[in-house]
């Protein structure tokens, strides 16, 4: 198995949620500018959408997007997943809502848009991460146990630092909470991010 990844780019999450799995998987890098991976290989070639993540399963399928990537993990690892009647749909509610709300909110702001788009951007991303604060009942976002959904709220969370996003209170003791995981950490040092 093989996880296409770009440091720091939404696929840290893929790679937080498989090491929480303890799922076996070799990381090829990806330049996104050049669309090459580190082993020369055109990236078109194997995900013709040309960003991350791909994950290349053992039988060769080929399984993109955070959300149906991060599915994929939970249902290898149902600990990673919430629990009740409608657990699933809930790790789906969650996973599409960091993805459409958060995660594409910040396109403005990391592909150099004008002012007034990124403060538009800046502004709806924090209205989202107030949401959450106030949702956040537990020391993750499902309660006692950490869920893959975690995994991918920590990068925004990471982004939003990045970008100069106030972090509402109670998500930054999250974010050093779930930092503080093994997975995070060893995800953070494969990646060249933990200095």
């Amino acid at each position: 198995m093989q996880l296409y990844y770009s440091p720091g780019a939404c696929s840290l999450a893929d790679h937080i949620a498989l090491h929480e799995a303890d799922i076996k998987f070799d990381r090829i890098k990806v330049d996104l500018k050049a669309k090459r991976t580190e082993n020369g290989e055109n990236f078109l070639d194997i995900n013709p959408k040309g960003y991350v993540p791909a994950l290349r399963l053992d039988d060769g399928q080929l399984l993109t997007e955070n959300i149906a990537v991060l599915s994929w993990v939970a249902r290898q690892a149902p600990a990673l997943a919430p629990q009740g009647d409608l657990a699933p749909f809930r790790l789906i509610e969650m996973l599409a809502f960091i993805s459409t709300e958060l995660h594409k909110q910040f396109a403005p702001i990391f592909k150099g848009a004008g002012e007034a788009e990124q403060q538009a951007a800046r502004d709806k991303i924090g209205q989202r991460l107030s949401y959450l604060d106030k949702q956040l009942n537990g020391d993750y976002l499902f309660g006692a146990n950490a869920t893959v959904a975690d995994s991918y709220l920590f990068v925004m969370l990471m982004w939003a630092q990045k970008a100069g996003i106030e972090i509402p209170s109670k998500l930054k003791t999250y974010f050093e909470r779930v930092k503080a995981r093994p997975a995070v950490a060893k995800s953070l040092e494969h990646e060249g991010l933990n200095g």
